[in-house]
């Protein structure tokens, strides 16, 4: 609230804010902040790791994505170049017949996370159904 002063002939408002509110809630939170941070206790957040997989796939078909963004099918050591349009068809014929096939996609440190999602994509249109990401552990 304002208050008036009365100097003179006019009525003027003082434009001042009072501090003393603001300053007591203030140390009144640090005291508590200051009191219950060392009885906080730091959490353990488990992590996922690789390789907990009830069952192992069949087969694994492995999409890799090199530096200047080509893509290569590898499957049983055999790798064939295809482009974006053919993936899907591609991951589609080297499951027929093998009921539990994952695809695992590889892709360069370098390429962009954009072209990753892109395949994702276009293999989940496509309705594969096990797309992974192959990660590698650091040594």
């Amino acid at each position: 609230m304002a208050g008036v002063v009365h100097r003179g002939r006019g009525r003027r408002t003082i434009n001042e804010i009072n501090m003393v509110p603001f300053i007591d809630v203030m140390l009144v939170l640090l005291i508590i902040f200051m009191v219950t941070a060392p009885l906080i206790a730091p959490s353990v957040v488990d992590l996922p790791s690789v390789g907990k997989a009830t069952k192992q796939p069949d087969q694994v078909v492995q999409i890799i994505i090199g530096k200047d963004e080509a893509l290569q099918l590898k499957l049983k050591d055999k790798a064939t170049g295809i482009n974006l349009k053919e993936v899907a068809s591609a991951v589609k014929q080297a499951q027929a017949g093998v009921p539990n096939t994952a695809v695992v996609i590889s892709a360069d440190k370098a390429v962009k996370y954009e072209s990753v999602v892109r395949v994702m994509d276009t293999l989940q249109r496509a309705g594969v159904a096990r797309v992974g990401l192959s990660v590698q552990l650091a040594p």
